[in-house]
């Protein structure tokens, strides 16, 4: 087969896990005395890591060094309770995963969330064992589009980039997957739109998880 191993990112492409972070931020927000948001605002603050998480979702003015790493300690200490709340996989991922286990593919997980809730979150609805390797934001490790953290995996993998699929649901992880040398696949049922996927980057969108099988090469 072309492709030997796949990255999923996890928020917006394995799980649907867009309310349980648009809650505890709202919950920081209005313990601060600030404005909530929309569900839909938070499609758009979601993807690039809790700290840019926090300083989006505040005010202007409120964006201080002091006051963002004060809501970030906030927003983890409350999703850490409830990031499993109304979280759930996306519908068809579970077989997926099956199959391209079955298959003989290796599976990793890469995430912009830290590193504990990733783990956390997949372990819960996906179950650790079915992957190589769930990595999620650490100090020591740049976050996307930075492809420091999907070569890690292409290394634990020991597969070359070029027969890695990368699958994601925004321009991060279509320019992770890019700078990484991956096949960038874009997840339509995830919190961006397919135009906003091929614009940046991606190779292949497709609308439902069991898609991947016919681009790896698996039959059903």
């Amino acid at each position: 087969m072309k492709y030997e191993g796949i990255i999923f990112d996890l928020d917006g492409t394995l799980a649907d896990t867009l309310e349980d972070l648009a809650d505890s931020m709202n919950r920081v927000l209005a313990l601060e005395g600030l404005p909530v948001h929309s569900y839909d605002s938070y499609r758009y603050f979601i993807g690039k890591g809790v700290t840019n998480l926090v300083a989006e979702t505040l005010p202007q003015e409120k964006r201080t060094e002091e006051h963002i790493a004060r809501c970030y300690d906030l927003i983890v200490a409350d999703y850490r309770k409830h990031c499993l709340v109304k979280t759930q996989l996306y519908n068809g991922i579970a077989e997926a995963l099956k199959l391209l286990k079955g298959g003989g593919i290796k599976m990793a997980v890469f995430s912009n969330k830290p590193d504990e809730l990733t783990k956390k979150i997949v372990d819960a609805l996906a179950g650790a064992d079915n992957f190589e390797m769930v990595l999620g934001a650490q100090a020591d490790i740049p976050r996307k589009p930075d492809p420091a953290g999907a070569m890690l995996i292409c290394m634990h993998f020991g597969v070359a980039p070029g027969s890695i699929l990368y699958l994601g649901d925004t321009d991060i992880d279509m320019m992770t997957a890019n700078n990484a040398g991956m096949f960038a696949v874009g997840a339509q049922w995830g919190f961006r739109t397919k135009e906003e996927l091929l614009g940046s980057g991606a190779r292949a969108v497709i609308a439902h998880p069991l898609e991947l099988l016919e681009i790896i090469g698996i039959e059903r």
